[in-house]
């Protein structure tokens, strides 16, 4: 995910191929990453919709989300030698969680859902806002062999996330048993007639779930059959507003919030998603260098003990001293309290338990140093 556009760009977003279902259920939309996306739907909001996800079933369209495809001889080791993350270490009908970092610096252009085909295949979901510049990135060095395709609008993106996620895409006849983090193609039986779709194992919630991939002209389809599926799911749409709620109780990051181009794998915590001993990839000497000598900044969590709810650009504080920032703050749905990530000074030397103060327009509230997640995600 990537942040909000302004309202001066909302003339120029884009919609997506199922913009009519939302203005049915009634959504509210903002703009989003370039794209006008439903924030959440009426006769829920975002406390329903994320229990929803937390204790039932939730579907959220994510077609914002940008497609790329890497295709032809040497495709997986050209995308290996530029993103971070070590494609070797997985083989065809994966996926794999990694980075765009800038070569020079090491912050991040964005981070991707790579799916992994075959050596000479790799399909790629980066950010709305991003889609473009991961693109021109990659094609700005393919070798001749190589094709990078920008499929934006191409595919559509369904996200049905939940503990009784497995139930519903089941009782459709969809594979649900594969292993997190692994996709397999299928045929959805609709009213329309079949669909083609991928199945990956992926999510952004915490909790059990999938995505769903299908040709955009088939998005109106497959989204009528989830929603004309049993009524006993306790299926609920779900908008944009409670993946945010949801992400943050598990502290995963957001582009242009948590991470950025001057925000590093090494500071945000991301260094799992890096092949440190790769010979190449975008940024590695920077990141290596920041590693060894140690990041002058962490992202850490903060868990509020008085009554107070942080937002992005916060300040945090010990006594007199400012010594981080929030990027992503929000109202725990679970926790009934606020929680947030914040970039802190490793100076301060804080550690899991201390005190610390956030300054919320003016007041200062009391919250507490903590390792996310929040809320413990369910099995994987």
């Amino acid at each position: 995910m990537t942040e909000v556009t302004t309202d001066a760009a909302a003339t120029r977003l884009r919609r997506s191929p199922l913009h009519e279902r939302h203005t049915a259920a009634g959504a509210k939309f903002a703009p989003f990453g370039g794209w006008e996306m439903p924030l959440e739907y009426a006769g829920g909001g975002v406390l329903r919709e994320h229990t929803a996800v937390r204790t039932g079933v939730g579907v959220f369209d994510v077609s914002h989300l940008g497609k790329a495809r890497v295709t032809g001889p040497g495709a997986a080791d050209f995308v290996n030698a530029c993103l971070t993350n070590d494609l070797g270490r997985i083989g065809p009908g994966r996926a794999q969680y990694t980075l765009c970092c800038d070569d020079a610096t090491g912050g991040v252009v964005d981070d991707i859902i790579a799916y992994l085909h075959a050596d000479d295949h790799v399909f790629l979901i980066p950010n709305a806002a991003n889609t473009a510049e991961v693109v021109r990135r990659l094609r700005a060095v393919a070798p001749p062999s190589v094709t990078v395709t920008d499929e934006h609008e191409a595919y559509a993106v369904l996200a049905v996330q939940g503990p009784r996620s497995a139930e519903l895409l089941a009782s459709l006849g969809l594979p649900t048993g594969h292993d997190y983090m692994s996709f397999s193609a299928a045929t959805l039986d609709t009213a329309g007639g079949p669909v083609e779709l991928t199945v990956c194992r992926t999510g952004y919630t915490g909790e059990l779930g999938y995505e769903l991939v299908t040709p955009a002209e088939h998005a109106t389809a497959v989204w009528d059959a989830l929603f004309t599926a049993d009524a006993s799911y306790e299926l609920r749409a779900c908008g944009l507003a409670a993946r945010d709620t949801l992400r943050t109780e598990m502290g995963y990051p957001l582009h242009g919030q948590d991470l950025s181009l001057e925000i590093t794998p090494v500071q945000a915590r991301s260094g799992w998603a890096v092949g440190w001993d790769k010979p190449a990839f975008w940024g590695r000497d920077a990141l290596r260098a920041e590693k060894a000598a140690g990041p002058r900044r962490t992202l850490r969590g903060l868990e509020a003990v008085d009554r107070a709810i942080p937002r992005p650009g916060m300040t945090v504080h010990v006594g007199d001293t400012t010594v981080g920032t929030i990027t992503s703050g929000t109202f725990s749905p679970t926790l009934k309290k606020g929680i947030a990530l914040a970039l802190l000074d490793t100076a301060a030397t804080l550690t899991d338990g201390d005190l610390v103060e956030v300054d919320i327009r003016g007041r200062r509230a009391q919250m507490r140093v903590t390792r996310p997640p929040f809320v413990q995600p369910s099995v994987r």
